[in-house]
């Protein structure tokens, strides 16, 4: 080997040496409240020179914080503009079941997000009836409309739903398009085009416009918001393409949940996509009229919750967490992704050990394989603990909720996954409604017909290959 070639050789080791060890740092020093996301990212360091620490910069950094105090300004600058909220605010003393109050009393105290009474709340698990409702609403709005997405496809649905847009802007409402930057990469200026012309606002959530949030790429918006003139509202899993009406051949059926809300839970997902555009734009969105009185079109109790990847808790983790703690009869779970942190797999084990009813419903299939092969790594001790497993079989298990004791219930934008519940900023909608809890109920025991159970006696059967992939995947959960 020529000396020079040598010595080259010598000085990479040596450079990969060096930037393996200020990166292991960086990461023991950022990382000390999340353990196994720290063991994941130092192996993935030592194991993958370069390679693994090109990954850590780009994925594993939290970069949001310096934009906290933005963030915050807005948050206040927006709740010191809603004085009609308050008269519908439900004290949690006020609310009669044990389990939905304390759950109420965490999620405001934690997110600074009241209960809400007088709210009508539509639970829509067929996907192309929550679209209906979706272009029924945009179609009849009459001021403001405001759409923020995390993936909006350029397919024949994403056009269709941007021309109607395009045409509510021109007849005079004003409009505002916030997208992930990531989710909804493929956005180009020929399909916004349209939109500008039409003087819709459009804004990138992240990465922004500057060289350091071009870095973000770890950190989306995977909130799906639509607010109608301040009164309807809807959010929930279902992003706009024909995917998720069931139009792709490759994915199948589309299992999802969305809500349909009217009252002042309305006004709770305004303020939410306010913040998220001042965070965005720089712009306040503080105006009297975004907010109008919501009446009292039902009687459910409601709370927007949301999540992300600044402050000190995460809302929809905590709240989540307590809901499963705290179950005393049934819990029934249905997630998108399902690689949980460790705290609320254990939760979920304590609470079938404890004689409670767990069912979780996960997919059978994904384009995602390594999350399917991580995510069964967790059925041996839930098995154990006494919880029921069903892989959902007909198509794509989209759905993200939570029904709990018949009382309570969460539908949203989260999975139970360290992306959603760490990193993602999301938002859903706790409804301390029977009602609803018992509609998610029976459709799990309708979707039950399209899964596979898992068998507790058989599952140990399978072969030592299979384990450890899954137990590979699993290692690395936290950096997906």
């Amino acid at each position: 080997m020529p000396v020079a070639t040598g010595w080259l050789a010598f000085a990479i080791s040596v450079a990969g040496y060096l930037l393996t060890l200020v990166l292991l740092r960086w990461v023991l020093l950022m990382k000390k409240e999340q353990p196994s996301s720290t063991v994941a990212w130092v192996m993935t360091i030592v194991l993958v020179p370069y390679v693994g620490g090109l990954l850590f910069l780009i994925f594993g950094i939290n970069r949001v914080d310096r934009r906290a105090r933005l963030k915050l300004a807005a948050d206040r600058a927006i709740e010191r503009q809603l004085p009609g909220l308050t008269p519908y605010q439900v004290l949690a003393e006020e609310i009669p079941q044990p389990l939905p109050r304390t759950l109420a009393r965490l999620a405001a105290r934690a997110g600074r997000i009241p209960a809400t009474g007088y709210n009508s709340v539509r639970l829509c698990c067929d996907t192309n009836e929550a679209m209906g409702l979706i272009e029924q609403a945009i179609a009849a709005s009459e001021s403001t409309l405001h759409l923020e997405y995390y993936i909006w496809q350029r397919d024949k649905t994403g056009t269709r739903i941007r021309d109607l847009v395009v045409r509510k802007a021109r007849e005079g409402v004003k409009v505002r398009f916030l997208f992930d930057g990531i989710g909804s990469l493929f956005l180009n200026e020929r399909f916004l085009r349209p939109m500008r012309d039409a003087g819709i606002e459009v804004a990138a959530f992240l990465p922004g416009a500057t060289i350091r949030e071009r870095w973000s790429l770890n950190l989306r918006n995977h909130r799906k918001i639509v607010v109608a003139d301040g009164r309807i509202g809807f959010t929930g899993g279902m992003n706009i393409g024909d995917e998720y009406l069931g139009l792709n051949r490759d994915r199948g059926y589309w299992r999802d949940a969305h809500l349909r809300i009217e009252g002042p839970a309305v006004l709770q997902l305004q303020q939410v996509f306010a913040e998220d555009w001042f965070f965005a734009t720089g712009e306040p969105l503080t105006d009297l009229a975004l907010y109008p009185d919501p009446g009292e079109p039902g009687d459910s109790i409601a709370q927007v919750v949301t999540g992300g990847p600044t402050g000190a808790n995460n809302v929809t983790r905590l709240v989540m967490f307590e809901a499963i703690a705290q179950a005393r009869r049934s819990i029934s779970l249905m997630t998108g992704y399902f690689v949980p942190p460790l705290e609320l797999a254990r939760a979920l084990e304590a609470a079938a050990m404890r004689g409670v009813r767990v069912r979780l419903m996960v997919p059978g299939r994904s384009s995602y394989l390594w999350t399917i092969y991580a995510g069964r790594s967790y059925y041996d001790s839930l098995l154990e603990a006494g919880a029921e497993i069903y892989e959902y079989q007909r198509g794509a298990m989209h759905a993200k909720t939570l029904a709990v004791d018949g009382e309570w219930s969460l539908v949203g934008s989260a999975n139970l996954d360290s992306r959603s519940l760490a990193l993602n900023f999301e938002a859903g909608l706790a409804v301390a409604d029977p009602r609803i809890a018992l509609q998610l109920e029976s459709q799990f025991e309708t979707d039950m017909k399209d899964c596979l159970a898992v068998d507790p006696l058989t599952w140990n059967d399978r072969s030592t290959w299979r384990s450890l992939a899954e137990n590979s995947f699993r290692m690395f959960a936290p950096i997906f």
